[in-house]
């Protein structure tokens, strides 16, 4: 099977993957826009002529990037909302506030490797909690929004850290295997993976496609846990390097028509056997399998009606 490729690369940027595309009339969502590739992400839609919105946690301290990024671009329709991802009351909130045709949404935010075993007000795993079941959430409540877009893309960020877990359909939990940050982190990016087969499989006869992505290695305020990136510095991107395969399935036209793929540097990922130890990346087969994202998407869909 032929490998999606684009004319982009690792050192590419996002505003490079955007430009020449006119995002003008489009409504876009970036969760976690305020910051690290999150804000690249939406500076970049916003540049092509988007209406952005920044779905952050702490909605004081995104006011003055929204009026920077405002300033910067030259677009006025900049806006922050507040949208809690770890509780399922916020994004309830945030779902059935929202009133505009949603044309572009990218699943952005995240947490990683937290230390000790926590919960979300609901009382799931927080990592997974957070990173995938938050956005499940989000997404569903935003169905109608990106019906009514006539054509849609959710973005999922996923990484190469889902090479350390499958989601353990058994044990989401942790009520039983131990609590390892890394192997919770990588749970939840496998989860955010398979979201973007199971919106393609659903979703795609009402216009709305997915795919999901690794950003590559940047240093942001994710590893806060992990005492910072340990990847080689040649492996290493910048926040706008990191954003440009986030606006590349967002916004390029090279993408039309395509979803339930997985994608690093721009192009789409090599599917490796075992999880390799030169940081080169790739995706497991257990991230992209159709009977797994349905598995997980009936399974979200009892947690979150569970939950609040």
């Amino acid at each position: 099977m032929t490998r999606l490729t684009t004319p982009f690369g690792f050192h590419s940027t996002a505003r490079e993957v955007v430009e020449g595309v006119d995002l003008t009339g489009k409504n876009a969502i970036v969760t976690g826009g305020a910051s690290g590739i999150g804000l690249e992400t939406a500076r970049a839609l916003a540049g092509a002529g988007a209406a952005v919105t920044l779905a952050v946690r702490r909605t004081a301290a995104a006011e003055p990037v929204a009026a920077e990024l405002r300033q910067a671009t030259g677009n006025p329709a900049i806006d922050v909302r507040s949208l809690d991802l770890s509780d399922l009351r916020s994004v309830k909130a945030f779902a059935e506030a929202w009133q505009d045709p949603l044309h572009i949404l990218i699943n952005n935010a995240g947490i990683m490797a937290v230390p000790e075993f926590e919960t979300t007000p609901q009382g799931f795993e927080l990592q997974f909690g957070t990173n995938f079941l938050g956005h499940f959430a989000l997404t569903v409540g935003l169905q109608r929004a990106l019906v009514a877009a006539k054509g849609a893309r959710v973005v999922s960020l996923s990484s190469t850290g889902h090479l350390f877990s499958p989601v353990v359909f058994d044990d989401l939990n942790f009520d039983f295997v131990p609590y390892a940050p890394i192997v919770a982190y990588g749970q939840s990016k496998s989860a955010n993976a398979l979201f973007a087969v199971g919106i393609t499989h659903r979703w795609a006869e009402d216009g709305i496609l997915s795919n999901a992505l690794h950003p590559g290695a940047i240093a942001t305020g994710l590893q806060k846990h992990t005492g910072g990136l340990k990847t080689p510095v040649e492996r290493r991107k910048t926040p706008e390097q990191g954003a440009a395969t986030s606006v590349l399935l967002a916004a390029s036209p090279l993408l039309k028509g395509v979803g339930g793929l997985y994608f690093e540097d721009c192009n789409e990922a090599m599917r490796v056997e075992k999880r390799p130890t030169d940081f080169t990346g790739g995706y497991a087969a257990y991230a992209v399998d159709p009977e797994n994202a349905e598995r997980l998407w009936k399974r979200s869909h009892t947690l979150i009606s569970e939950g609040v």
